[in-house]
């Protein structure tokens, strides 16, 4: 009998032991990992599912992943709509936005729960700013972008969207993603940022090499003026669709490295 007491204490107290240890791993997994919610947001001319193959790696990696649905009807509606789904994360986020979407969580990303931003080919405006007043300071003035009738933007023709947002993704890839393009509001590149969330934030920045849409020196330039942690890859407009796992591990090194 007090050999089974023995093994029964002996038993409880390694089972103790063991738990504190899982606890003690389990939170130093927490610490090591950093911000666990991304928010994704995609840039004009796509929608959400620009997204899905990195969406795919990150919650491979463990992330609670989500991507916004932007109407790019303005600044201020896409703002609102990437602030609703912040507002529905449960603890801290890294926001992400491609392209048009830099200029949406520079504002969005004043949120009390975003604690970093990254910007994946994006335009990042200042302060009391407009995109297309950001690009004149960097002598990259908008051009071809002539609004229709009713005052949107288009890509929607196959091979000009397969050369300017597509360049190194395959021809069929390319139409199928031509084919659910999304029209952006012109309007929405003269609206300006209240207040530029990379100014008290920290930003990482991802410069796309060879990228038709915007040259990569425009992206450096960018890039230098926010502070960002810069990172370069060899690839057209939208990485995220011809280089998920490259766009991924840059995407989790952020998550990892911001608290």
């Amino acid at each position: 009998m007090r050999m089974n007491n023995l093994l029964s204490g002996a038993m409880r107290k390694g089972a103790l032991i063991l738990s504190l240890l899982l606890a003690h791993s389990s939170l130093l997994m927490a610490q090591d990992k950093g911000v666990n919610n991304i928010v994704l947001v995609h840039g004009a001319f796509t929608d959400g599912s620009s997204w899905s193959a990195v969406i795919s790696r990150l919650k491979a990696r463990g992330y609670h992943v989500t991507a916004v649905q932007t109407p790019l009807t303005s600044l201020r509606e896409d703002v609102a709509a990437t602030e609703r789904v912040l507002a529905r994360q449960e603890g801290n986020v890294l926001l992400v936005g491609h392209s048009w979407a830099g200029a949406v969580i520079t504002q969005a990303g004043n949120a009390a729960n975003v604690k970093g931003l990254v910007y994946l080919s994006a335009l990042v405006p200042d302060n009391y700013q407009s995109v297309s007043k950001a690009l004149a300071q960097f002598h990259a003035p908008m051009n071809g972008m002539a609004p229709d009738k009713h005052g949107f933007v288009w890509l929607d023709d196959p091979a000009l969207f397969h050369r300017v947002m597509a360049n190194d993704i395959s021809a069929e890839q390319s139409q199928l993603l031509a084919a659910v393009q999304q029209p952006i509001a012109a309007a929405a590149f003269i609206e300006k940022v209240e207040t530029a969330a990379w100014r008290s934030k920290p930003a990482w920045y991802l410069i796309t090499e060879n990228d038709n849409a915007l040259n990569s020196s425009v992206q450096a330039s960018f890039a230098r003026e926010i502070g960002a942690h810069i990172s370069r890859i060899h690839s057209g407009h939208l990485s995220m669709v011809s280089h998920p796992e490259e766009v991924a591990a840059f995407i989790a090194r952020a998550a990892r490295t911001t608290h």
